[in-house]
């Protein structure tokens, strides 16, 4: 490298790499700043080379020529000291741009993602708010990111050392770095690849995901070496003495500007003569000679130096004069004699303000090291307590707290503890936990430590909860637990135990604890829990018997307190499982939902608001269903959760959607949802959900081979699935048995819902509504053992009838009707549209109306046949079901007629007639009555009727709560609006 005009160096030999920014920075900007194509394709640079090779000169280049264009500059550099510092590196990055406006700015900003975003990216929020998730952390900064690319576009980001750089930056980082090339960002990264940590190993495939390779940094040559030493020394350099620069520098331009520097200062010639001094030279720029050189600038140089080292970026003049026992004044003096030996970088302007700085990290590296072991921690502690009374916050004091020796100092854990809290609230809990396990070898006192067990088993639930269940345990044990705490430990290792799979264990927990409980606020909510986690088994042990005791003592409550909202949530979800009528089960669930459950209550949880909106839906109220998951699932973007509580409710959403008929939503739904999933962790009872809900799915579009390659891929075969423990929605082995009925291997079929139904009668989990293997288990039947197909089927109406739902009832009258032959097989079909055109069940009209205009069209009705088949395939279009429409088309040419234009899809809102009639259905009106006042055939009534019910998401029952029509007034108590024109 030389000097030209006020200092800026020139890089030598290093036009490959230039060429290449100047390319980056074209196919970024244009050809000129006023190019009217604007900002154009990002991308990604990386530079690899070992210290002191040039990456940080390459990347001011860089930085200057983005400057010089017009670019939106964001940089920021890693440190060795900050590598355990969650988001150091986005906070470096963002800091600067957020500080030029407020609180008001940053509110607008970051929108609804500010409560996420906001505490990773250094803003003060609330100590009272939610943990997100990393996943929601890293969606938050995805979107910031973005919106600033494209609002302050061209932006080029820059990452000095980034293979020190914290492991949620560089996470987020190398997830986010692919979408450059579809954003007006240009991503310039700067690492040492020899010294890339498990955690930064990503960095490698930044650029070859783009095509390209990082650039690696090679020596410079002899004679670029000359030339640097020529400039500095003057002209008339010996070249042996140049060469002999270059070899014992290997080509390393830093240890050559640092060579170069000495030998100035000892001015000695640039002769042959003088080549013996080199070696020597060179070794002071290195560990043992840098000490040496140090130590010449005497002791309190020497302090201040440790101290820049130890506090790392956070070594402002201020701290660093703490720290190292000087003065403010001294400090500064010392800070210019250190610049002027080349081991400080010269003080730049705000020198109270900004951090004193080592000329190079390798000085920094060479610094730190030299400090003497016991010394270095104690100088940590001293930074610890320096920070802390700066108003730095227990955070930022937390790495240097890591750094000591334990002494079980109540100090010491007190910080770790707000340190961990810190770090949960910004989304990072692998640093929380790695505070909270120092300070559980501290060691905390006795009183404290199942406090500390506790957080430490917390701190990993949301994203992977078999993590927690060990500290759980060991908290549980803990001599000195509290009643309270206990109750938090014992709640939250269920939890842990039933996310994870293990309902049993979540069970035996809870039971033993409700045993234990001293007082009766607890003991019902341990009696809830237990019941709740013994409903998910999947064995379901002692199932009625537990369904007997649970309705009494529902009946025997009082009060309207949680613990006895949930029991009613729970009771609901029982009584609908169970077959009773449906609406028992949605009084129950109405008292249970009161005005609201929370989805991220911290001490109940979500699984009982999900039983209760499960309960709406198997109760032909879907559209109630699908607004609680709706709530949901914002609740949790809203905390930025994104982990099983969203994984669940996301897929689940798509479930309502699925049995709304809307299936290229349910798909997109289910996907996501299994995505979310796969992120906390393989096989849990979040994956088999969506797994489930998929292949469901896929078999309604028709999509029969893809169904069946997406089961083999996720294991969908017996063994994986009969060890799971989990109750689950859609029962994963039912779904199983329709995949092999769609494939026709009606054998397997059987075998394996005749298991089905065996588990379920003995759990007493007798409603086709909630597991409708009877269903499935006639139609394999029917072609070799017709009359027990019948059976089966005229068994699944009868418990249909009895629980009363109108899409369930359709559904089994529907099955009956494929299962048995001659006039009986119409008179089933017909009670089956019957029955579906007042539920909310689009996709299972539509299938019963193509079925029932095939019957129709082999008897030789060519006409009835025609009106059904018609509906059947407008409604089959408008659900995405495919391979249906199909079908429905086919059968229409047999009939001799042609497709209609098909009427309005029945997600568009309610016509004026379907509203006047859907208000006084709400009313109570009978349909001859609607008839009468709207001019319309008592059959005209049923089918718009019938639209209304998919278009709102209920059956006639429910109509009063949507439309928001008292229940059961009629006689003209309220009067509806007159129809338009009437």
């Amino acid at each position: 490298m030389t000097r030209q005009g006020r200092g800026r160096w020139t890089l030598l030999e290093r036009e490959p790499e230039l060429s290449a920014v100047d390319h980056a920075l074209t196919e970024l900007c244009g050809e000129s700043a006023d190019d009217p194509a604007g900002p154009r394709a990002g991308g990604v640079i990386a530079f690899a080379g070992p210290g002191g090779a040039g990456k940080t000169a390459l990347l001011g280049e860089v930085r200057r020529r983005a400057a010089a264009r017009g670019c939106t500059v964001l940089s920021a550099r890693a440190g060795e000291q900050e590598q355990g510092v969650a988001f150091h590196v986005v906070r470096q990055l963002f800091q600067p741009v957020l500080a030029e406006t407020g609180e008001e700015a940053h509110r607008r900003i970051l929108g609804g993602w500010y409560d996420i975003v906001a505490p990773a990216v250094g803003l003060v929020v609330s100590a009272e708010g939610g943990s997100p998730d990393p996943h929601g952390v890293r969606d938050g900064l995805d979107w910031l990111v973005t919106r600033f690319a494209v609002q302050r576009a061209p932006v080029v980001m820059i990452l000095d050392d980034a293979h020190w750089a914290d492991a949620e930056s560089l996470d987020w980082l190398t997830r986010f770095a692919p979408r450059a090339v579809d954003l007006p960002m240009l991503l310039a990264v700067g690492y040492r690849p020899d010294e890339l940590s498990a955690d930064a190993a990503a960095l490698r495939g930044l650029t070859e995901r783009q095509g390209s390779r990082p650039r690696l940094l090679a020596p410079l040559t002899p004679g670029a070496v000359g030339r640097m030493v020529r400039e500095v020394l003057g002209a008339g350099a010996d070249e042996s003495f140049c060469r002999e620069c270059w070899a014992v520098t290997g080509g390393n331009p830093f240890e050559v500007v640092e060579l170069t520097a000495k030998v100035r200062e000892r001015d000695l010639k640039p002769q042959s003569d003088n080549l013996a001094h080199l070696r020597e030279l060179v070794s002071t720029a290195k560990e043992s000679g840098l000490t040496d050189r140090l130590s010449r600038l005497g002791t309190s140089a020497v302090r201040l130096a440790w101290a820049v080292a130890v506090l790392g970026s956070e070594a402002t003049p201020a701290l660093a004069a703490d720290v190292s026992g000087l003065s403010t004044i001294e400090t500064a003096e010392l800070a210019l004699r250190l610049a002027d030996a080349r081991i400080f970088t010269p003080p730049r302007p705000s020198p109270q303000k900004r951090p004193l700085e080592f000329l190079h990290p390798l000085i920094a590296t060479a610094v730190y090291r030299a400090i003497p072991a016991a010394l270095r921690v104690a100088m940590h502690g001293s930074a610890a307590a320096a920070v802390l009374s700066a108003g730095r916050g227990s955070g930022a004091a937390g790495r240097h707290l890591l750094e000591l020796h334990p002494e079980a100092d109540p100090w010491v854990v007190r910080h770790l503890r707000a340190a961990a809290r810190e770090y949960l609230r910004a989304g990072a809990p692998d640093t929380a936990r790695r505070c909270l396990a120092r300070a559980l070898r501290e060691p905390p006192s006795l009183q404290e430590r199942p406090a500390v067990l506790y957080e430490l088993g917390c701190a990993a639930q949301l994203s992977e909860p078999a993590v927690t269940v060990n500290h759980l345990r060991a908290a549980l044990e803990e001599p000195a637990l509290g009643p309270e705490l206990r109750e938090s430990i014992t709640y939250r290792l269920a939890q842990a135990y039933g996310h994870s799979g293990r309902m049993e264990e979540a069970a035996q927990l809870v039971a033993a604890e409700a045993g234990r409980a001293g007082s009766a606020r607890t003991r019902l909510r341990m009696q809830a829990e237990q019941i709740m986690w013994n409903m998910f088994r999947a064995d379901g042990q002692d199932s009625p018997a537990r369904s007997r005791r649970l309705a009494r003592l529902v009946d025997r409550l009082s009060g309207r307190g949680m613990a006895e909202r949930y029991l009613r949530g729970l009771r609901a979800f029982d009584a609908m499982t169970r077959g009773e009528p449906a609406a028992t089960a949605l009084r129950h669930a109405d008292e249970a939902l009161g005005d609201g459950l929370s989805w991220t209550d911290d001490e109940w949880g979500f699984e009982v608001p999900i039983l209760v909106a499960l309960t709406f839906l198997h109760c032909d109220q879907p559209g109630r269903a699908e607004e609680l998951f709706a709530n949901g699932v914002a609740e949790c973007e809203r905390k930025g959760w994104r982990g099983a509580h969203l994984a669940f409710g996301l897929t689940l959403l798509g479930y309502v959607r699925y049995r709304r008929g809307a299936l290229a939503e349910a798909e997109e739904l289910a996907r996501e949802g299994l995505r979310i999933a796969d992120l906390v962790g393989p096989e849990t009872p979040a994956h088999w959900t969506a797994v489930g809900t998929l292949i469901q799915t896929l078999l309604s579009r028709g999509r029969v081979e893809e169904a069946q390659e997406f089961a083999a891929e996720h294991s969908c075969g017996g063994n994986t699935l009969q060890a799971l423990q989990a109750l689950l929605c859609p029962d994963a082995p039912t779904v199983r048995g329709e995949l092999l009925l769609a494939r026709n291997m009606h054998s397997e079929a059987r075998q394996r819902l005749t298991q089905v139904g065996r588990r379920m009668d003995r759990r007493g989990m007798r409603n086709p509504a909630w597991c409708p293997w009877q269903l499935h288990l006639a139609q394999s039947l029917a072609l070799t053992e017709p009359r027990q197909a019948a059976e089966v089927a005229r068994d699944a109406v009868r418990r249909a009838r009895q629980f009363g739902a109108h899409s369930m009832i359709g559904r089994a009258l529907h099955t009956a009707g494929l299962v048995t032959q001659g006039p009986e097989r119409l008179r089933l079909l017909a009670e089956a549209v019957d029955h579906l055109e007042r539920s909310p069940s689009a996709y299972d009209l539509a299938v019963a109306l193509v079925d029932h205009g095939t019957a129709l069209r082999r008897i030789g009705l060519p006409q009835e046949a025609g009106e059904r088949l018609y509906r059947g395939l407008e409604g089959a279009v408008q659900c995405g079901a495919d391979a249906l429409a199909v079908r429905a088309r086919d059968e229409l040419s047999a009939t001799g007629l042609r497709p209609l234009q098909l009427r309005a899809d029945h997600g568009s809102p309610l016509t004026s007639q379907e509203q006047a009639a859907a208000e006084r259905a709400a009313l109570g009106w009978a349909d001859d009555r609607i008839g009468d006042e709207l001019g319309l055939e008592e059959r005209e009534v049923a089918q718009v009727l019938s639209g209304v019910y998919r278009k709102v998401g209920t059956d006639r029952t429910g109509l009063a709560k949507v439309l928001g029509a008292p229940a059961g007034v009629t006689n003209g108590a309220r009067v509806p609006r007159p129809v338009s024109g009437r």
